[in-house]
């Protein structure tokens, strides 16, 4: 593939190790070569580092499988996986998963990357629908700028809200950044 084909989203291959393009910019300066930067994120460590490649310059595409799977159970060191139409389960290391584990349901779907038949990585759905297990009671009259409060969702995770939202409550998190999106009726 050349560079020119870079886009956000796909997986590439540098030294052996799979990367994940999280970000690219086609640049053609006055004078000079054109060359394509890129933010790619390693799929086996989640380091984000920055690229550079000359026009021309051919990359390779990594041999990764995405595989939509549920959610099931914690173990003490992985999260289990399961294949909905095979049946399988991928045991998928906490440390792969991150920060994005907060957001982690049973049931959830999830896409799995397999990279040569081992889970490196989970990517959760752009947001989930959970619901409010505690938050303390908003102040009357304390509504001006978009004041927010500290939530305690079903999974544990805690994101601010706004004032309104009761225990008890369904609301959307986008999971990218944890942040509220709306409130929703169950």
């Amino acid at each position: 593939m050349q560079t020119t084909d870079i886009r956000k989203g796909i997986k590439i291959e540098i030294d052996g190790v799979p990367f994940h393009v999280v970000d690219h910019q086609f640049v053609k300066p006055g004078k000079g070569q054109a060359f394509t930067r890129a933010r790619i994120r390693n799929l086996t460590n989640g380091n984000v580092v920055e690229r550079t490649w000359k026009s021309g310059e051919a990359v390779e595409l990594a041999d990764v499988e995405e595989r939509n799977m549920t959610y099931s159970w914690s173990e003490a060191d992985s999260y289990v996986f399961m294949d909905t139409n095979t049946g399988d389960q991928i045991n998928v290391e906490k440390i792969k998963v991150g920060d994005e584990a907060r957001f982690l349901t049973e049931g959830l779907n999830c896409d799995v990357t397999l990279y040569n038949g081992n889970a490196i990585g989970v990517e959760l759905p752009a947001n989930v629908t959970m619901q409010v297990v505690s938050s303390e009671p908003g102040v009357k009259g304390d509504t001006s700028g978009g004041a927010t409060k500290p939530a305690t969702l079903t999974s544990g995770a805690v994101v601010n809200v706004p004032l309104f939202i009761k225990e008890g409550e369904w609301v959307k998190i986008d999971t990218s950044n944890g942040g509220y999106l709306e409130r929703v009726n169950k």
